[in-house]
């Protein structure tokens, strides 16, 4: 294995959930599903706007527009980096592995995101909103190996959805489905499998 390539939600980023009030985690428990709502697929294509999914978001919650956007401004603020995670990415940088990212994001949330520390040490990323494709469609798999000159035997996709592994899997990527509710653990497996 040479190559690592991470899902960015609740793999290296996601909010603290004691920061947040029962309200707002009902506001967007409707990422949890599977599959999302199509205005939340098209954001992440980039073919909606944030105005766009404002007015969407808004209809489909009933509540005003100006609202919808104070709380998705905020579910980007409140990313914060997912400490295991973060550790994880320096020792694999540090073995000689090259680290990319694959993720379905918003142009908002990825500007966002690459300001991060962490960040730094990702050689590369293919993001939704800037392919026009989103995970698990076989498209992006190829996009990935191609931009980067991969070999699919060679890497390993580590993501917190398992459709989007399955669909690694069947481009001859190795995968590994992360438990999103066990950062430490997931970490932890993915260490005696690398390190």
């Amino acid at each position: 294995m040479k190559n690592i390539v991470f899902d960015l939600g609740r793999v290296v980023f996601a909010q603290d959930p004691k920061k947040s009030s029962d309200e707002f985690k009902q506001f967007f428990s409707y990422v949890q599903q599977s599959p999302m709502p199509q205005f939340w697929v098209d954001y992440d294509l980039g073919v909606s706007t944030l105005d766009d999914v404002v007015r969407e978001l808004s209809a489909y919650r009933g509540v005003a527009e100006d609202y919808t956007r104070e709380l998705i401004m905020l579910a980007i603020s409140r990313q914060e980096t997912i400490a295991p995670t973060a550790a994880l990415i320096r020792d694999l940088k540090r073995a000689g592995y090259r680290l990319y990212v694959l993720s379905n994001m918003s142009r908002e949330f990825i500007d966002y995101l690459r300001q991060q520390e962490v960040y730094a040490n990702f050689e590369g990323d293919v993001v939704s909103c800037e392919v026009g494709v989103v995970k698990p469609m076989p498209q992006i798999y190829d996009i990935l190996l191609e931009k980067f000159s991969l070999v699919a035997q060679e890497t390993m996709f580590i993501d917190d959805r398992r459709e989007n592994v399955d669909a690694a899997v069947a481009k001859g990527i190795a995968a590994f489905h992360f438990d999103r509710n066990d950062y430490e653990g997931s970490c932890a497996r993915l260490r005696e499998i690398l390190l």
